[in-house]
């Protein structure tokens, strides 16, 4: 059997790696079977498929159209079973469970807390159903020898009128597992400049928010998010390429934005699988991933919606590997990306990196090079 080379990780070690997710939506998550059983419970009736195999082919098929509007469409069925505590709880302790098997260390999971409220449920239930949730799911993966912790970020739909709202909310459970705000949806016609009130409130209020842009929409969505906005981070931002001039002989020019996101180091919360869905990149190969890794932008790896993508983080970094030859020490610069990128306080940013990512990355490669030297030994005693 052959040896992996010595940066390039292989399946086993990318699943063992400490992983950071920045940008994974609660509803864009949830276990095929876990529809099914929640769909019977509730009495919801307009499952496309009730076998949870084929369920969760039906999911990525239907969002595999490169339609951003169409792959959005997909989110009706998960809602739909969202709308109890106990579903949300259920949904939210599987969420961590299935990121710490997959070897995140910290993620920050996303939902619109004003999308499960047909039921009933108060927006403050909501976000104590998730909150449960995720404290019991990071339990069960203590109880399965894996670490995970795991953030909230309260979303709000670019088309409704709720935004200031649902940023109160954020606030007022910052202490109890919420770590920042968000808004979503359809780019095209709803720009985040039509909820400046709830930014400036956040703003006042020293919170964090990421905002959706540069996916659907090009440059100026990411223009408004930054400059009109103030985003912390921006979710996709994978159209700033648009920005990016790329001569026949290599060279490379940056406009004014490109050049100011990477100056000020605003994160991109870059999901790669995801965007060949939606249209915003042709082919992993042809993903901006590459180039802005090259020119040392803050892009982070991301699994957007792992349902309807039918993905991981595992399984975005071996895409990633397989195409530009990623090593171990770029896994890392990832990941430290993303941690640096968190919304939880800078101690608790730095102890992670220091104590749980650099020493995890550092066993895989003291695991490669022991596995290098007893291959080499066995070669020269053969060779004697």
């Amino acid at each position: 059997m052959t040896s992996p080379t010595p940066h390039v990780p292989g399946r086993d070690q990318i699943r063992r790696a400490p992983k950071v997710l920045l940008h994974d939506h609660l509803d864009g998550g949830l276990r095929p079977g876990t529809i099914v059983d929640l769909a019977l419970a509730s009495g919801y009736d307009g499952l496309p498929e009730t076998e949870p195999d084929k369920l969760g082919i039906w999911f990525r098929e239907a969002a595999d159209s490169g339609s951003l509007e169409r792959y959005l469409e997909t989110f009706a069925h998960t809602c739909a079973v969202m709308q109890t505590r106990d579903a949300l709880v259920r949904v939210a302790a599987e969420c961590a469970e299935d990121l710490a098997a997959d070897g995140v260390v910290y993620a920050e999971v996303r939902y619109a807390p004003e999308q499960h409220l047909e039921a009933g449920l108060t927006l403050e239930e909501v976000v104590e159903a998730v909150n449960e949730g995720f404290r019991e799911g990071e339990r069960r993966a203590r109880q399965d020898g894996h670490r995970i912790r795991v953030g909230a970020l309260l979303t709000a739909m670019r088309h409704a009128a709720r935004s200031l709202e649902i940023a109160e909310l954020a606030n007022r459970y910052r202490e109890q597992g919420v770590v920042g705000f968000d808004i979503a949806g359809a780019e095209a016609g709803f720009p985040p400049t039509r909820h400046l009130d709830a930014f400036e409130y956040l703003k006042r209020e020293n919170n964090h928010f990421t905002i959706h842009a540069g996916e659907a929409f090009g440059l100026p969505s990411i223009w408004q998010a930054i400059q009109w906005c103030g985003a912390d981070r921006l979710g996709h931002g994978v159209r700033i390429i648009d920005d990016i001039e790329v001569a026949e002989d290599g060279g490379v020019k940056l406009g004014r934005l490109a050049s100011y996101v990477r100056d000020k180091r605003i994160p991109l919360e870059l999901c790669p699988t995801s965007n060949l869905q939606t249209g915003a990149a042709a082919s992993y190969a042809e993903h901006p991933i590459g180039l802005l890794r090259k020119l040392h932008f803050r892009a982070t790896v991301n699994t957007d919606n792992r349902l309807m993508s039918g993905t991981s983080m595992s399984h975005e970094f071996e895409k990633l590997t397989e195409t530009f030859g990623y090593t171990l020490d770029d896994m890392q610069w990832f990941t430290v990306n993303a941690m640096k990128s968190a919304f939880i306080p800078f101690d608790e940013r730095l102890a992670m990196i220091n104590e749980v990512i650099k020493p995890g990355y550092a066993e895989l490669k003291s695991e490669w090079l022991f596995q290098q030297t007893a291959a080499t030994s066995v070669s020269s005693a053969s060779a004697g």
